[in-house]
Formats: C-alpha cells, sequence, structure tokens
C-alpha cells in the first residue's frame, strides 16, 4: 500500500493545497480531515491544517518532504466550522489556509493542544490534624492547612493569593504529606435548572409579536431582521429568545460591533442568567480566548459574545445567533481575509439549521432590501420602551453664521438651557483630535502627511500633529515650514478643540470626551460611563463611538455639530452612513420620562435627504435612498468586486491593473458572460497612503453567480502575472467602501 500523501492548506496567500509524506509511523486510519500537522516549509516550520488525505500528487516522490507530527489526536475544528471556512475562502476568493488560520485562535495556530487548561489543586490529605506536633511552631502552615479545611474539594492555584495563602508554606505541608496536590482540569459547572437570575421585563404588544414570531421559527433556518427605533427595547426581546434558547439546552451566538460595548452588554447577560458566558474579542489575551474557543467547543459556554472574529467560533448545540446593531460598518473586516461578519453569519446560520436575528434602529439598506423582498421577516418596533417620547429633530442652518470652535450662537444657548435644567448634554462630532489642519495665514501653507494624500490633525494635548490614516508623528511647528511666519492657525474643529472650548463657556460643568484617543487606557470606558451614569449635568463630546448603543438616560439634548459631510462625498455609501449616524446619536437623546431634542448644525438646511430624515424618520429616507440605487444599478440591485493595487513608483499600481483589466476582458469573451462591467482603473479616492501609490479597478455585475465565475478563473492568472510582483494587491468581495 503506497505511503498517505496529506494535502495541507497552509498559512499562505497562496490559493493552493501543499503535499506532504505523512510523518513516519502515523496510522492512516488515524488521520482525520481538520487536524493541525507541524511540517516543513523552505528553512522554517510551519503549522497547516489537513484537507485530504490522498495517494498520489503531482509533485515527485522523491521531492515530497515527510510532515514533522500530527498535532491532534481530534480534529480542533468542528466539521460544520470546516465547512463554514471552506465557504468562506471560496466566496472572498481568499487562501483556504489563511481562513483556517483566521478561524482558530492564536494560540492553536501556533500548536498548542486543544484541550482544556489543566490546572494544580490543592487538597487537605486524610488524616492531617492541626495539632500535629510538626506544625506546632510553624503558624503560617497550620494557618494554611485551616483555610484548606474549609475548601474539601481543593483550591486552585490560581485562587491561592486571593485566599491569602502562601505557596512556601503549601510546599512544605506537601513534604510532610499533610496536604497533596493533583493535576485535573476545571471541572465545568453544572447546567442550571433555572437560568433567570433577575426577572424578566414584561414585553408590549410590538415587542411581544416580535418574540413570538421568531420563536415560531426556532429550530429551523430562519432570518429576521428586527428594525426597532432607538431604545425600543430590542435588547430585552433578544434576552428573553435565548433564555427560550437555553431551557432548550443549546448555545447562542451574540456579536457586537465594538469591543468597548463588550463590558455593558456582558454585564446585563450576566445580572439576567444564571449561565456561562464566554466573551470574545481582540482585547480579550491569548490564552483567555482559547479558553473561551474551548468552552464553547465543548459545549460549556451557553452565551458567547463577541465581535465579527467571534464569528468563527464552534458551538456543540446551536440554538440562535442574534446580530447586534447588523448595519455597522466594523462587521467588515478591511485587511488580510475581506469578510462580512453579518453576511457570514447568515450563512453559518443556514448550514447549522438555526434562526439568526438582525437587530438595528437603522438596518443597512442591503438588509432591508432584503426584507421587503421577502428574504427575511421583517418585524418592527415602533414605540419606545417604557413610554418614552421620541426625539424632536431641529435643522439649524449655519449659513454666514459666525461658528466659535465649530458651535454657533443659538446651539450654545441650547446647551445652556439644558445645563441649567439639570441635565446632560451631547455634543457629536465625527473628528478626533484638536483640529483638523494646521493653517498658515500668511502663505495658506498647509499641514499635510508626507506619506499620504491627507491632511495631518493637530492633537493640542500631545503638541502633535498626527495623520489618521498611517500613523505619521510630527511635532507641531512654530514657524511656517514655507515662509517662517508664526502665524500658524489651527482650521476647523475636532473633539479635543470642542471639549477646550466648551470647558471655557461653561466652566461649571465637566466636559467629558469620548474618542479613540482618551480612551485607549484600560478601563477609561468604564470610568467614563460611569461618571456620566451618576446623572449629575455635564457634556459629553464625541466621535461615532458615542453612537453605538450606549445608554444614557439624562441626556435630553444632542447637538450635532457638522452633518454636512455625508452629503457631498464621492462614496455612494456617504448618506446612509449619516443618516444611520445622525439616528444612532439622536437615539441617545430622552431615554427616560424627559423628551429628548436633537439639534443638527449644518449649511445644506434644506438638502431633501436631511429634510426626509429629520421629518420623516429613517425608514423614509431609507426607501427614497434605495429608490435612487435601484435607479442607479449600485447595491443591492448590483454587485461588486474591487481589485486593490498599491505600489512604491507612481504608475506601477495602475500598470498592473491595466493588464489585469485586459486579462478579465478576455475571459469574459472566452466564457461568454455578460451583464459584467469593469469600471477603471482608476487612482484611489486617496491615491498615496502611507509612502504608497494606490489604484483600483471596479467590477460590477447585475448577478452574482457570474461574477463569482469570472473571479475564480481571473484570480489564478493574476497570481501568474509579472507585473503583479512588483505591487501589492487585494481583491475584496463586495466592499463596503471604495476608499
Amino acid at each position: 500500500m503506497p505511503d498517505a500523501i496529506l494535502r495541507l492548506a497552509l498559512p499562505s496567500p497562496l490559493r493552493r493545497l501543499f503535499d506532504y509524506r505523512a510523518p513516519t509511523g502515523v496510522l492512516r486510519s488515524a488521520l482525520q480531515p481538520g487536524m493541525r500537522v507541524r511540517v516543513p516549509f523552505g528553512r522554517r516550520e510551519m503549522i497547516g491544517i489537513l484537507v485530504e488525505i490522498t495517494d498520489h500528487s503531482d509533485v515527485p516522490a522523491e521531492k515530497l518532504k515527510p510532515a514533522v507530527a500530527i498535532l491532534d489526536e481530534h480534529p480542533p475544528l468542528p466539521p460544520s466550522l470546516f465547512k463554514l471556512c471552506l465557504w468562506t475562502s471560496q466566496y472572498y476568493q481568499h487562501s483556504l489556509g489563511d481562513t483556517l488560520s483566521w478561524a482558530l485562535p492564536v494560540l492553536l495556530r501556533q500548536g498548542e493542544p486543544a484541550e482544556a487548561r489543566q490546572e494544580r489543586f490543592w487538597q487537605v490529605a486524610p488524616g492531617a490534624r492541626l495539632d500535629d506536633p510538626r506544625i506546632a511552631r510553624a503558624p503560617k502552615q497550620r494557618e494554611a492547612l485551616t483555610t484548606l479545611a474549609q475548601h474539601p474539594h481543593g483550591v486552585a492555584n490560581q485562587l491561592l493569593s486571593k485566599l491569602m495563602l502562601n505557596r512556601e508554606s503549601l510546599n512544605l505541608l506537601l513534604a510532610k504529606d499533610m496536604v497533596k496536590a493533583e493535576v485535573r482540569r476545571h471541572a465545568p459547572s453544572e447546567r442550571h435548572e433555572r437560568w433567570l437570575a433577575q426577572p424578566e421585563l414584561p414585553l408590549n404588544p410590538e415587542q411581544r409579536a416580535a418574540y413570538e414570531a421568531i420563536r415560531a421559527g426556532f429550530d429551523t433556518f430562519h432570518a429576521f431582521l428586527l428594525a426597532g427605533v432607538t431604545g425600543s427595547g430590542k435588547t430585552e426581546v433578544y434576552l428573553q429568545l435565548i433564555r427560550e434558547t437555553l431551557e432548550a439546552g443549546k448555545q447562542a451566538l451574540v456579536l457586537i460591533p465594538e469591543i468597548n460595548l463588550g463590558p455593558q452588554t456582558l454585564a446585563r447577560f450576566e445580572q439576567r442568567f444564571n449561565a456561562r458566558i464566554a466573551l470574545v474579542h481582540s482585547a480579550v489575551n491569548d490564552r483567555d480566548r482559547l479558553d473561551a474557543w474551548l468552552a464553547a467547543r465543548d459545549g460549556e459556554a451557553d452565551i458567547i459574545i463577541g465581535t465579527r472574529s467571534a464569528l468563527f467560533t464552534p458551538m456543540k448545540n446551536p440554538g440562535l445567533i442574534i446580530i447586534d446593531e447588523e448595519h455597522d460598518g466594523s462587521y467588515k473586516q478591511q485587511e488580510g481575509l475581506r469578510y462580512h461578519a453579518r453576511d457570514l453569519a447568515l450563512v453559518r446560520a443556514r448550514q447549522e439549521n438555526i434562526p439568526i436575528v438582525l437587530g438595528s434602529a437603522t438596518p443597512s439598506l442591503e438588509s432591508l432590501h432584503n426584507a421587503y423582498t421577502g428574504r427575511y421577516g421583517l418585524l418592527r418596533l415602533n414605540q419606545r420602551a417604557g413610554g418614552a417620547q421620541q426625539p424632536r429633530f431641529l435643522r439649524l442652518d449655519v449659513k454666514s453664521r459666525p461658528l466659535d470652535s465649530g458651535i454657533s450662537g443659538p446651539m450654545q444657548q441650547a446647551i445652556a438651557q439644558t445645563l441649567a435644567a439639570g441635565q446632560q448634554v451631547l455634543v457629536f462630532l465625527n473628528r478626533r483630535g484638536f483640529a483638523p489642519t494646521l493653517l498658515c495665514h500668511d502663505c495658506s501653507w498647509l499641514s499635510e502627511c508626507p506619506r499620504c494624500d491627507a491632511r495631518m490633525t493637530v492633537h493640542q494635548r500631545s503638541g502633535e500633529l498626527r495623520c489618521h490614516h498611517c500613523g505619521h508623528v510630527e511635532r507641531v511647528p512654530r514657524h511656517c515650514p514655507a515662509c517662517g511666519k508664526v502665524d500658524l492657525r489651527p482650521v476647523g474643529a475636532g473633539t479635543e478643540r470642542a471639549e477646550e472650548r466648551l470647558g471655557i463657556l461653561f466652566p461649571d460643568f465637566p466636559v467629558l470626551r469620548v474618542d479613540r484617543d482618551s480612551t485607549s487606557r484600560k478601563d477609561a470606558m468604564n470610568q467614563l460611563f460611569a461618571t456620566i451614569q451618576r446623572g449629575q449635568p455635564c457634556i459629553l463630546v464625541g466621535t461615532q463611538m458615542l453612537a453605538k448603543g450606549h445608554h444614557f438616560p439624562r441626556v435630553t439634548l444632542v447637538s450635532i455639530l457638522d452633518a454636512d459631510g455625508g452629503l457631498f462625498s464621492g462614496d455612494f455609501r456617504a448618506s446612509e452612513r449619516m443618516a444611520q449616524l445622525i439616528v444612532q446619536v439622536a437615539g441617545r437623546a430622552g431615554r427616560a420620562e424627559e423628551p429628548g431634542k436633537v439639534i443638527i448644525q449644518t449649511h445644506l438646511a434644506d438638502h431633501p435627504l436631511l429634510i426626509q430624515l429629520t421629518e420623516q424618520g429613517y425608514f423614509a429616507f431609507a426607501e427614497q435612498a434605495l429608490s435612487e440605487r435601484r435607479a442607479a444599478g449600485l447595491p443591492p440591485f448590483s454587485h461588486l468586486a474591487l481589485l486593490r493595487a498599491e505600489a512604491h513608483k507612481p504608475g506601477q499600481a495602475e500598470g498592473f491593473l491595466d493588464n489585469a483589466c485586459a486579462e478579465a476582458e478576455r475571459l469574459l469573451a472566452e466564457m461568454n458572460l455578460g451583464a459584467i462591467e469593469l469600471l477603471g482603473p482608476v487612482p484611489a479616492p486617496m491615491e498615496r497612503r502611507a509612502g504608497r501609490y494606490r489604484a483600483q479597478l471596479l467590477l460590477q455585475a447585475s448577478a452574482r453567480a457570474p461574477l463569482h465565475r469570472l473571479l475564480s478563473a481571473w484570480l489564478l492568472v493574476l497570481e501568474n502575472m509579472p507585473s503583479g510582483r512588483q505591487v501589492r494587491w487585494s481583491l475584496d468581495v463586495d466592499p463596503v467602501d471604495l476608499y
């Protein structure tokens, strides 16, 4: 019988499998797809995943290297997840090795055993007595023995310091055979009979109808879009559905857009359920992440909460997937494997045959379109829970009005009135830093980034100019680099500048800033929220971080300083994003008994989209935007793929894309595929970024299948093109931003 040949997926960008001989002494019957295998690759070793076992290879037998070792007895990836990775790799046209590597926790990629942590437990030995003469003169040992005696099941190593147990004393007791130490697995805590730790809130008729509709679809695949205005109690519907899932002995996966929402969501879930909850996101350390992953796989975690990467968490008994704030752009991964967690979650729910709920106050146009065409069940929640009123919108025309650090006079008055009434104000500005740029008043020099086609942002506190695109940092110059004069002025307003100015205008009230700079320290976010929750009058200044799902009961005025950016952008999704942001930020106002007010500063107060949004609400805006997209043949009425390229020299990226475009046209004719347009190549909207020149080629198709047939054939050609070696290129299927 010939030697078994292993076909492995290795974490490399190459879209192919690699052949190796099985390690000596390994029986063929012991090999299963999904196992991790350590193999030599060039001068180093790599860990690949076994995809199939075969008898023949295209590589001559004498050139086949043997694998070093098989790392698993059983595949760490369950078959359902393996299947999802295969689908992902094909759909997003990404190498299978890289896709499988994304799906595995870091420690498993490095070859750690795929088993739950073993831990050392200390116990009192049978027959040990406190009055033993050997410890008569050793008070610390006696104390340690007394404490251990209170824990008959043993004390884990990691809890020693909490119980004030000294390891030296324990080792001395161990030498006297008065205690024993054994290594064992953490016993999984028992599943609870009673899942609820606190009673459920009563559901209003709308919530009840939504809950019943989703519950009726349990045990099979159904997709629901839960479109509820901000504050309509979507979370309560989720919680009651999860209780149903737990009672059926199954697990629930909840995806959230932001890491910062993790602690808040976790706290709500812990208060409500006696359940084992695993938190999975990039800020969790590698060891804890592996533990959470294994607990979910082995059925020891009941609820898994996480950001987009948590989608690849295996579940032993999957029962429900919830995607909260499904419209959020952070569900799309922007480098490496460019997947969209919401879209993949739907595929996973279909493969696992379980229901999925997409929730948002401002659903994406793609999801709305799917709901209107009947692919998803549409469930609307139009009332705020607890009888709170919807906020009132006011458009404040600031044309030709003087602005003080971006804040107009009427806005200052409105803020002053709200604070005087003992309430909180939220000032929203989608720009961190002090000011977007620095300008010389004498010669109009602007602080541009030397590596990007973008302006540097002034950060006053640190006295730096920073580029938010590539991270380049410079000191703020004292003199103009062009003419040497000293009249350098910050232009425009960022969150730092607004914070400084509001602090001067309202010296009696605290001003709290929430953006990426102020919340970068661990726990900074929680401290900020604790201050806000106290309910004292204060001003919150922040970027879109504030718009996401947070609950501020005392905020009654939301002021949006600049709503115009989304109305004149080159990106067709900009107006949708702007509308979502405005509605989400507005939703933070007036949650409790106080009605909220939202004032939007704009230079385009009579823009039809803005009028529609503020007077008729998000859904009227969305229907209008969908009809515009249909007329223009843009997604969701067409399907896009974007080939990006970047190079050190100008013209290189375009040269590669020109060749790529010619190859695509040849394949279109050869395969007889119609209704696919090639747009470009064109320079990227920001042509130079981090010192590299960027260009892109857009493919637009009216149907998905022909586009994917073309992409599969095209990528094989692109990988072998000589001009592709001088450039960095990537393909983005269903791109979300065209930058």
